[in-house]
């Protein structure tokens, strides 16, 4: 099985069953999602003793050791071969706990920035991708081989599911790095998952379609990324 992707028309979403149709709501948010990842150039993961003290008085000693426990896995595998990067940052996140965001934040769907997800050592799948995408790329992955995914979740419950794509080439097969299933496997392996769409900050992709289709351009209405990126930015200054 071979994932295909071209970027998404909206009218592309009637050719596929019910069940992986977007609602208005979550088209919304994929919109969002999109511009979070295409304008998040401005926002780096920052290890300086100012975020390390405020994240260590907002979430306590133990949230600062992980964010230290991160930076540490940062520097020692700036070197190392993509693979064991995408390995050792899997394995680091994978470590935190699932909360989705009505539990979590008592909000339908908030996008944490690292540092919270560390801080709160909790968060749901976009939480997870969120913080994997951001140390891939600061640890020398390039953004363009890694994808954001949008999957039905077939097992253990059919679910809406965010996962991480990473690809070799462009004409490749992706890599999986997944909060359910923690192996790193092929997406021909995964055939729990359906693909329905992905992005990154070249683009928007659906699924098992070929040809080219036409690039959104940019909205003003992206308070998500606002926020999140304001919150990045502002993690080693702003009190909270």
């Amino acid at each position: 099985m071979k994932f295909q992707f071209k970027p998404l028309h909206k009218h592309d979403l009637s050719k596929y069953p019910d069940d992986m149709k977007l609602t208005t709501f979550t088209r919304w948010i994929v919109i969002l999602f999109y511009f979070f990842i295409s304008n998040s150039g401005g926002s780096k993961l920052n290890f300086d003793p100012k975020t390390l003290l405020n994240v260590k008085r907002v979430y306590g000693e133990a949230a600062s050791q992980r964010v230290v426990a991160l930076q540490r896995l940062i520097n020692d595998n700036a070197n190392a071969s993509i693979e064991d990067k995408l390995y050792h940052v899997n394995r680091f996140f994978n470590q935190i706990q699932f909360k989705d965001d009505m539990k979590h934040w008592s909000k339908k769907d908030y996008w944490a920035t690292p540092y919270e997800f560390l801080g709160t050592n909790a968060g749901d799948c976009e939480d997870f991708v969120i913080a994997k995408y951001f140390t891939l790329i600061e640890i020398g992955v390039p953004s363009e081989l890694l994808r954001l995914m949008y999957v039905t979740a077939t097992r253990p419950t059919r679910q809406a599911h965010m996962v991480l794509a990473y690809y070799p080439s462009p004409t490749d097969i992706p890599l999986v790095l997944d909060n359910i299933n923690k192996r790193i496997l092929p997406a021909s392996k995964r055939r729990d998952l359906i693909p329905v769409y992905s992005f990154n900050g070249d683009g928007l992709w659906l699924a098992k379609n070929q040809g080219q289709g036409r690039q959104m351009k940019k909205l003003n209405n992206n308070r998500l990324w606002t926020e999140l990126h304001s919150r990045m930015n502002e993690a080693s200054t702003n009190e909270r």
